[in-house]
């Protein structure tokens, strides 16, 4: 089914906090991955043909003093698995990471198997953590991921300890740099102007549209600087985005977002928005659709009629869903509408 979501978004939200808005920079978290085994499969694991998998059984086996021909090992048991994990910041020894276990080779289902001690690697080569466990299907991908439905991927929870910290010492500085989530000049000069006002001097100056310079006064640990200022909040300016997700057909778009006046020919369908002497209208073939602001839309006749106002985007997309075009017709119009300087918003495609 076809989700269409315009969601309000207003260009001004007062009260975000500077932690919600903001990175410390130094402060992230690290990808681990890893190459591993997934043993006790019901004859779902990898078969012949996954030379690679066969290569790895006998390389473990010969670790412990067996040592066998990989062209003899007919077990589909056994499946090849990439192991991947995020380290969080400040993580420390014998902290236990979630990780997700995904099948590299042709194995049907990894469900109900054990992954057998693997070792988690950063970017660096460095081993940071020892993945082991049971893998279970259909959790959660990581920390606020999508759903894994699919029996070739699951993942361990607290499956994997960590064996290395990542190094950073936050205590000792006097100095931090904060990294906004979105450039703009306008919210790093609020933040410039809150942290200056709150500790009555100059600890913080935005360099950037999204960098801003800390220096922790001399009363209080970096820690509790950190922490005080993160629970600050300003006005925060959002720039207007519209979001488009072309394989489910999901539209999301500020409600208050305007259009100019455009005209607009796609196959049969006909957008034409002018200035207010008249309602702007959507026609496919003899249907008709006005569009307006705010409005409740009454079917009349054959055409969809709203009072007069301005026109948005949600009301396009209201709109065009009511004639019947397609997502992949929705999508085009507005992209084409972006790229005609009709709409003033971010149009960000995923």
């Amino acid at each position: 089914m076809v989700l269409f979501l315009i969601l309000l978004v207003p260009l001004l939200a007062p009260g975000a906090k500077i932690k919600e808005i903001c990175n410390v920079i130094g402060v992230r978290d690290n990808q681990l991955i890893g190459y591993g085994l997934v043993v006790g499969l019901n004859k779902t694991g990898d078969g012949t043909t996954s030379k690679f998998t066969l290569q790895t059984i006998a390389n473990m086996l010969q670790s412990m003093n067996i040592k066998l021909d990989p062209r003899d090992i007919k077990s589909k048991n056994v499946a090849a698995v990439m192991v991947t994990a995020t380290l969080p910041p400040f993580a420390r020894q014998g902290d236990k990471i979630d990780v997700v276990v995904s099948s590299m080779g042709d194995a049907k289902s990894i469900e109900g198997g054990t992954l057998l001690m693997t070792p988690l690697k950063g970017v660096d080569g460095r081993i940071y953590a020892l993945a082991q466990g049971s893998v279970t299907i259909g959790g959660r991908n990581g920390r606020g991921g999508g759903t894994l439905n699919h029996a070739t991927a699951g993942r361990i929870p607290a499956g994997a300890l960590v064996e290395q910290e990542v190094a950073y010492d936050l205590y000792s500085r006097n100095e931090a740099t904060l990294s906004l989530k979105e450039a703009s000049f306008q919210n790093a000069i609020s933040i410039q102007n809150i942290l200056n006002r709150y500790y009555k001097e100059r600890v913080a100056v935005a360099i950037d549209a999204r960098t801003i310079k800390l220096r922790k006064p001399k009363s209080v640990s970096m820690i509790e600087f950190l922490a005080r200022a993160g629970e600050l909040s300003i006005d925060y300016n959002i720039k207007p985005r519209i979001v488009i997700d072309e394989r489910t057909g999901t539209i999301v778009s500020g409600i208050d977002i305007e259009v100019e006046p455009v005209m607009i020919t796609h196959g049969d369908i006909v957008v034409k928005i002018e200035e207010r002497k008249s309602l702007p209208a959507i026609r496919k073939g003899s249907d008709t659709v006005n569009i307006g602001r705010n409005t409740q839309i009454q079917p009349q006749n054959n055409a969809v009629v709203t009072r007069t106002g301005a026109t948005t985007v949600a009301n396009i997309a209201r709109s065009l869903k009511k004639l019947g075009a397609t997502p992949k017709d929705i999508i085009s119009i507005l992209e084409a509408m972006k790229n005609a300087g009709a709409i003033h918003a971010d149009l960000q495609i995923i």
